[in-house]
């Protein structure tokens, strides 16, 4: 092998031998990279690594909206909607599970979309629906239905709530007396009669009349107006123990609450752009 040695160089070879070291110094420098961008990077080993700096992690911005809101009221979806929703979103409601839902992003006709972005009016009972509907059908104890009642007034239409304490007042006074007989009147009221012992003398007779029906104003949902619902009485009379029972039927309770919902969608359909419809059903499952 032949050795060549230069004892001294020219100053064109001094020039291109420092513009070889600063490339390779500014290679060997680290650079800053800026978030939102992709970036190739070559390793030592020749090599080739790609650098995603594009993630809401780096950038701060989430790729896309997502996720379910639930809010209870009408007016509360269409704030949400007026927000948040365009041209595309398509709104359902399930009368089966009571809800509606729009797909905020769903797919436009052109192009496919996420359907992540979701909003759901979903309804809650009353607690004085609850209330009702919890003690349905059910037959209570003088003294228990006698609380109920009196818990209740304010809901009380026909008889007025004046009238319904007296008539629970009326069985409080009662609880000990032995009911013996009862009559339906030509009104359709009815009338019980009992005998109550006082002070061990003779027994004090009395008769207590209640109402056939009763006529309620009660909300559904919260957030709705209140529904003109009816009550039938009901009662059963041990007359070996001389023992009342009373309670009630809600007549056809789903029909309130399916009218209840169809109002509902009314006023959503109604808030909402006309050019987007309420579609009858529920939207598609996501994966």
């Amino acid at each position: 092998m032949t050795l060549t040695r230069y004892d001294a160089a020219t100053p064109s070879d001094l020039n291109g031998t420092q513009a070889v070291i600063d490339v390779a110094m500014r290679a060997a420098q680290p650079h800053q990279l800026e978030p939102g961008n992709f970036y190739t990077l070559v390793t030592p080993g020749g090599g080739v690594q790609k650098v995603d700096l594009t993630g809401p992690e780096h950038t701060g911005v989430p790729a896309r909206k997502s996720g379910t809101t639930v809010v209870r009221d009408v007016d509360s979806f269409l704030a949400y909607f007026d927000k948040h929703g365009d041209e595309s979103t398509e709104v359902y409601a399930d009368v089966e599970s009571r809800t509606i839902t729009a797909v905020l992003d769903a797919h436009t006709a052109e192009a496919a979309r996420w359907g992540g972005h979701r909003l759901e009016l979903r309804l809650r009972a009353t607690s004085a629906w609850t209330a009702w509907m919890g003690a349905n059908n059910d037959l209570m104890s003088q003294a228990l239905f006698a609380e109920f009642i009196e818990d209740n007034l304010v809901d009380l239409v026909e008889p007025d709530s004046a009238t319904m304490l007296e008539l629970a007042q009326s069985f409080e006074a009662t609880t000990s007396a032995e009911f013996q007989s009862s009559q339906r009147l030509d009104s359709g009221q009815r009338r019980f009669s009992y005998t109550e012992d006082v002070q061990a003398k003779a027994g004090a007779k009395g008769d207590i009349v209640i109402p056939a029906t009763l006529t309620l104003a009660l909300r559904p949902f919260e957030g709705c107006e209140a529904y003109r619902v009816t009550a039938r009485f009901r009662y059963r009379l041990d007359r070996q123990k001389g023992v009342l029972t009373l309670g009630f039927k809600i007549e056809r309770p789903e029909d309130t609450l399916s009218a209840a919902f169809e109002d509902i969608r009314t006023l959503v359909d109604d808030g909402i752009p006309e050019e987007i419809a309420v579609l009858n059903g529920a939207p598609a499952h996501r994966f």
